[in-house]
C-alpha cells in the first residue's frame, strides 16, 4: 500500500489482477536527469512503496531509469499506483512503467579485441579519414574553455551541448524546423580547416551546420550505432579533445544486428556473430576523424567503456575526461544512399 505523499488511492484487487506478474525491477520512462530529477529524487519517491535497492540509468537518454526494489510486492504497488499517472513527488511527471525481468545469466564468451590501427589507411574502411594534430594544444585549450563557459545538458553518463540544431535522443534525429542559430564563433577556425580535409567532396553550400559537444567522464564510451541517415548528410566530422579513446567500427551481416538494449545500453551477443567484421582505430587528443560514404552509412561506430586501452602493445590510460566536437549537416529531405539496409528513409 502506498504511504503518504500520493493522492491516488491504494490499488484495488481488480487493479492488481490486471497487471502482469511483478518482478522487483521496474523500467520507468519520463523521469531522470534530463528533466531535472536526480536518481536520489527517484529513489525517494519510489521508497514510499518499499525499500529501493538501487536506481540506475536505463540508457543514455537521461529520461528513463531502472528502479530495483528489494521485494516484488513493492514494485507491484508502485506499478499499480503510478503507471500512466502523474507523480506528485516527481514534479507531476506522468510515468510510463513496465516490469523488467533480468535475463538468465549466460556463460561468458571470450571475444578478442581487434588490432588497433593508428591511421585511417591502416584501418582500411572506405570513407573514413583521420588527421592527427588537427588543432594545436593552445587551440585545444581555447575550445575547452569556450564550451566550459557555456551551459551543459546532463544525460545519464555524459554531458552535451547542441548548436545549429538540437539532436533529439528520443528519436535519434533533429527537428530541421527548429534552427538554433549559426554555429558559435569558437569553431570558426575548425570550419575554415575542414574544407581541405582529406576525403571532403565538393560542396556548393555550407559543409556543416550542426554541432554536438559531448563530454565523456573517464572510461565512459558509446553504444554501437550509425548516425540516422535521414538526420544528417553524408560527412560527419569528430574532433577529439582532452582525452584519448579507441573507436571500433563494426559491419554486421544483413538482418543480424540488434539495436543496443534500451535497459542496459549494451550490445551483448552481437559481436559473437562470426560474420561481424570489427576494426578499431586510436583517436588521440586533437585528432579529427571524418566518416563519409560506406564508413558513415554502413558501419556502426562504437567507443568501448574502458579505463585502459591496449594500443599496439602500449597501455593507454583514459585518466581524464574526453570532449568531442561532432560536426554534421542536417538533412532537409530523405536519404537516397546506396546502403538501403541501414537507411531509415528507405526502410519505411
Amino acid at each position: 500500500m502506498a504511504k503518504s505523499g500520493y493522492t491516488r488511492p491504494p490499488p484495488t484487487a481488480e487493479d492488481a489482477a490486471a497487471l502482469p506478474a511483478p518482478s522487483a525491477v521496474l523500467y520507468v520512462a519520463n523521469c531522470g536527469p534530463v528533466v531535472g530529477l536526480t536518481h536520489d529524487d527517484v529513489a525517494a519517491a519510489f521508497g514510499a512503496f518499499g525499500e529501493v535497492e538501487a536506481v540506475s540509468a536505463a540508457d543514455d537518454s537521461g529520461a528513463r531509469v531502472i528502479v530495483r526494489f528489494r521485494e516484488p510486492a513493492a514494485a507491484g504497488a508502485a506499478m499499480a499506483a503510478l503507471h500512466g499517472r502523474p507523480c506528485a513527488r516527481l514534479a507531476g511527471r506522468v510515468l510510463h512503467m513496465r516490469y523488467s525481468v533480468p535475463a538468465p545469466p549466460k556463460a561468458p564468451v571470450a571475444v578478442s579485441a581487434p588490432p588497433v590501427a593508428l591511421s585511417s589507411s591502416e584501418l582500411g574502411i572506405p570513407g573514413v579519414h583521420l588527421v592527427q594534430e588537427f588543432v594545436t594544444a593552445a587551440e585545444e585549450q581555447e575550445l575547452l574553455a569556450a564550451v566550459d563557459s557555456r551551459p551543459w545538458k546532463r544525460l545519464a553518463k555524459r554531458r552535451v551541448q547542441h548548436y545549429g540544431y538540437e539532436f533529439l535522443y528520443e528519436t535519434r534525429n533533429v527537428d530541421s524546423k527548429q534552427f538554433l542559430g549559426e554555429l558559435p564563433s569558437f569553431v570558426s577556425k575548425i570550419l575554415d580547416k575542414i574544407v581541405t580535409f582529406p576525403g571532403v567532396k565538393n560542396c556548393t553550400g555550407k559543409l556543416v551546420d550542426q554541432l554536438t559537444v559531448n563530454e565523456y567522464p573517464c572510461g565512459v564510451g558509446l553504444s554501437p550505432h550509425i548516425d540516422t541517415h535521414s538526420a544528417f548528410e553524408e560527412m560527419i566530422f569528430s574532433l577529439s579533445l582532452a582525452g584519448p579513446c579507441i573507436m571500433e567500427f563494426r559491419q554486421y551481416p544483413k538482418g543480424s544486428w540488434r539495436a543496443p538494449s534500451v535497459v542496459s545500453g549494451t550490445d551483448e551477443g552481437s559481436i559473437q556473430d562470426p560474420q561481424c567484421i570489427r576494426k578499431s582505430v586510436f583517436l588521440p587528443p586533437r585528432s579529427m576523424l571524418l566518416m563519409s560514404g560506406e564508413g558513415r552509412y554502413a558501419w556502426h561506430h562504437y567507443i568501448p567503456h574502458h579505463k585502459i586501452d591496449d594500443v599496439a602493445g602500449q597501455v593507454i590510460k583514459r585518466n581524464s575526461r574526453r570532449v568531442s566536437f561532432t560536426l554534421r549537416k542536417a538533412r532537409m529531405g530523405l536519404c537516397e544512399c546506396e546502403y538501403g539496409q541501414f537507411c531509415d528513409s528507405q526502410s519505411k
